[in-house]
């Protein structure tokens, strides 16, 4: 998997989970990660590793404890590490986005929560 092309549209259509991040590939200790979002998440932080988000589809809301960013098809964003974060999608739209973090990153962090998933599977 880790030497071979990769069609993305391909991979989004072969799952349809919210906030269930797939592995896509692996390069020097960072994963890129797929992820369909709908709704609310989890505020929490990654104490030791930035997180960049990459929207495939869609409109991704990132709210900061001092500000709300607005990430559109086409654009990313890098939370650094140590800051709290709680993405969203607004009117029930399915944003798809391409996640690149250090491979040893927790899905939310320290923080426990019905939508936390470490067991995150390559597709």
């Amino acid at each position: 998997m880790k030497n071979s092309k990769a069609n993305i549209s391909e991979k989004f259509s072969m799952f349809s989970e919210h906030w269930t991040p797939k592995i896509v590939g692996e390069l020097n200790g960072q994963l890129v990660k797929l992820a369909k979002l709908k709704g609310d998440f989890v505020w929490h932080s990654h104490e030791n590793e930035d997180e960049m988000f990459l929207v495939w589809k869609g409109t991704l809301i990132i709210e900061f404890r001092d500000r709300t960013e607005t990430i559109r098809e086409g654009e990313m964003i890098i939370v650094p590490k140590g800051v709290e974060h709680n993405p969203r999608t607004e009117n029930d739209e399915e944003v798809w986005v391409m996640l690149f973090e250090p491979a040893a990153t927790l899905h939310t962090g320290e923080v426990a929560h019905e939508r936390t998933n470490n067991d995150q599977q390559w597709i």
